[in-house]
């Protein structure tokens, strides 16, 4: 199979910017304890046990976080976010975010502290 050259060139950026979306979640998690594994094709961020976060690149969203269902409403009204959705099931608490729910770095940090606030409920 041949690859048209411009097409080899966006899917590398489209690599070296999940790359560098895994870096920039690493850094703002370095007071957790984190474990990150290999899973669901893409880079799943587990903290005290519980899955957290993950970085993947999919058609649909480059990161899921994992929030109070109670925060969904609200958390929804914010732009590129939506219930993920596995198996033609919507899974509530479970928030697909793309590019543009993350671009700006005040997006991003809500995005991380909702799923860090609900992790640490789950660690009650």
């Amino acid at each position: 199979m041949i690859i048209e050259p411009r097409l080899l060139c966006i899917y590398s950026r489209l690599m070296t910017d999940i790359s560098e979306l895994e870096t920039k979640v690493r850094k703002a998690l370095t007071s957790y304890k984190v474990k990150e594994k290999r899973m669901f094709g893409g880079l799943v961020f587990m903290i005290n046990g519980k899955m957290c976060m993950t970085v993947n690149e999919r058609p649909d969203h480059v990161m899921m976080v994992r929030i109070d269902q109670l925060d969904q409403e609200q958390a929804l009204q914010r732009k590129g976010a939506q219930v993920a959705v596995m198996r033609g099931r919507k899974m509530n608490g479970w928030i697909y975010l793309q590019w543009a729910a993350i671009r700006e770095e005040e997006d991003f940090d809500y995005w991380i502290k909702l799923s860090l606030k609900y992790n640490a409920l789950l660690s009650l």
